[in-house]
């Protein structure tokens, strides 16, 4: 969208006002979608889950085999059902 911008900007031509109205456009239909369909927030929730793996995993570097299941198993559980909640 900048090039879009600083062309038309920097030329003020018909053509690129068309392309800068497109490039808009599309970028405002794929707001949209990630809003109405959750997107944004399912992935801040996926986010979130890896992070709390990867920082059980530092913070617990001697765990078992079982102890990583049962972590990851409970932080999967809980991004389901705060996808679920949408």
């Amino acid at each position: 969208m900048a090039l879009a911008l600083w062309r038309w900007l920097t030329s003020q031509s018909e053509e690129d006002r068309g392309h800068l109205a497109s490039v808009t456009g599309v970028r405002l239909a794929s707001e949209l979608y990630n809003r109405v369909t959750g997107q944004d927030q399912i992935e801040a929730f996926k986010k979130e889950c890896i992070v709390g793996i990867a920082d059980f995993i530092k913070q617990n570097p001697g765990a078992t085999e079982a102890q990583l299941n049962s972590e990851l198993e409970k932080r999967v559980l809980v991004f389901a059902a705060r996808v679920q909640t949408l």
